[in-house]
């Protein structure tokens, strides 16, 4: 009897140890798992991107934008850079003097850098008259103009030739 206790104490002592080292396994399994899914989901191009995509797709064949859009504001210009080896371009941004915040981006392909002006508008509360203002806003670029057109995103013209 004393043989057969000491038996089954041993096979408890193993079955505990092989879930024990299954359980540490499959642990070590389960973290990789989750490292892998941990990438976030693909962001959904917005109005901008998508209108930049097109103009990059059908350049120069290009129309301008129907109606205005807070994320779509025509540019009033663009200054001349001194080279065509400048990272960054100055727009002239045509935004309502409601807007709280404004500002331009850019989407960059091999032949052209589209531009954009954006604007944010204030509360709805209060007096704001719909006057036109235009502000300089800097445009850092991800690689040098090096000769590409700057377009404007709203009217598909082309602003510059860098």
């Amino acid at each position: 009897m004393r043989g057969s206790h000491l038996s089954r104490t041993r096979t408890l002592a193993a079955a505990l140890a092989l879930a024990a080292s299954g359980a540490v396994a499959l642990s070590g399994c389960g973290q990789k798992q989750q490292t892998v899914g941990a990438a976030p989901p693909p962001k959904k191009p917005d109005a901008f991107e998508q209108r930049a995509d097109q103009i990059v797709r059908s350049w120069p064949k290009v129309s301008p934008i129907a109606g205005r859009q807070q994320a779509l504001l025509p540019l009033v210009g663009v200054e001349r850079p001194k080279s065509t080896d400048v990272r960054e371009i100055t727009v002239t941004v045509g935004h309502s003097a409601c807007d709280s915040r404004f500002g331009a981006r850019s989407h960059e392909s091999k032949g052209l850098v589209v531009v954009t002006g954006w604007g944010k508008k204030k509360s709805a509360k209060g007096m704001c008259t719909e006057n036109l203002a235009t502000d300089k806003v800097t445009v850092r670029l991800k690689s040098a103009l090096a000769g590409r057109k700057v377009v404007d995103a709203a009217t598909g013209k082309q602003l510059l030739k860098g």
